[in-house]
């Protein structure tokens, strides 16, 4: 029996929500009121992020494992060929669950695992920044984002709109990045992989990227080859790597448009 912790609203055909690397499913906080009204929406906390525990000891915590681990807890729940949404971690994620079973569409934003062989050092430097600034600096950040240049100075970063987050948005945040017992291992597991194998997917896809991406820079971590040669590349202005709170309604009409294409594949 799985032990993962979610929260499922709303009403309609399944979705599923994965949340991205040192984060939690209240990232999606901000678009889950509107998905609801359309979907049966299931934001999720992967292993050892959130109030989820991490994998056993003797399992790697590579994105694949995540996915048998989501899997899992779908058929508890009786969900069967969701549509998935996943952000940097939870895009790669997302793949790797829709290779083991049937998904209805994939939105994938700032995905990870675009890169050509290993994780790009930039990339690994900004993460473990990151990652020690929140465990050892918390209290810190905690202050400094209470106003709104603080919240850009803390997470400009991730988002591309931080003077538009709420304080409360930022200290859970920071929080959840200082204190998830999964960073470290999930990070390792992931830094000498990268997507491959998933040109044959046969779901409606998305991937997209915020103009205000400066984590997953396009010349390191864009190799879209990797992807079905009918996914669709879309742009979302003015946001970030984490664009769910930077533009709540855009995130939400993208992945809407997503699990209603018409030209199913």
């Amino acid at each position: 029996m799985t032990n993962l912790a979610f929260t499922r609203t709303g009403a309609g055909a399944p979705i599923v929500l994965l949340h991205a690397l040192g984060l939690s499913r209240r990232t999606w906080d901000p678009v889950v009121p509107e998905l609801a009204g359309h979907f049966d929406v299931v934001a999720v906390d992967l292993p050892g992020f959130g109030d989820s525990p991490p994998l056993p000891a003797d399992t790697e915590p590579a994105p694949a494992a995540l996915a048998e681990a989501v899997a899992g807890l779908l058929d508890e729940l009786g969900v069967t060929a969701p549509h998935v949404v996943g952000n940097s971690l939870g895009g790669w994620v997302a793949l790797e669950l829709a290779s083991i079973r049937a998904v209805a569409s994939l939105t994938l934003l700032s995905p990870a695992g675009l890169w050509r062989s290993r994780t790009p050092r930039y990339a690994l430097a900004s993460l473990h920044t990151s990652r020690w600034l929140a465990r050892h600096a918390g209290g810190l950040l905690m202050t400094l984002v209470g106003s709104r240049p603080g919240r850009a100075l803390v997470l400009g970063q991730t988002h591309g709109r931080p003077t538009r987050l709420t304080a409360e948005y930022a200290r859970s945040a920071i929080r959840s990045l200082g204190t998830c017992p999964g960073f470290d291992a999930v990070l390792r597991a992931t830094t000498a992989r990268h997507i491959e194998g998933f040109t044959a997917l046969n779901a409606p896809v998305t991937v997209a990227f915020g103009s205000r991406d400066v984590l997953l820079l396009p010349c390191q971590s864009r190799r879209l080859d990797q992807l079905p040669p009918h996914t669709r590349v879309d742009r979302l202005p003015g946001c970030g790597h984490v664009p769910i709170a930077d533009d709540p309604d855009a995130v939400a009409a993208l992945v809407v448009r997503t699990a209603t294409r018409l030209d199913r594949i």
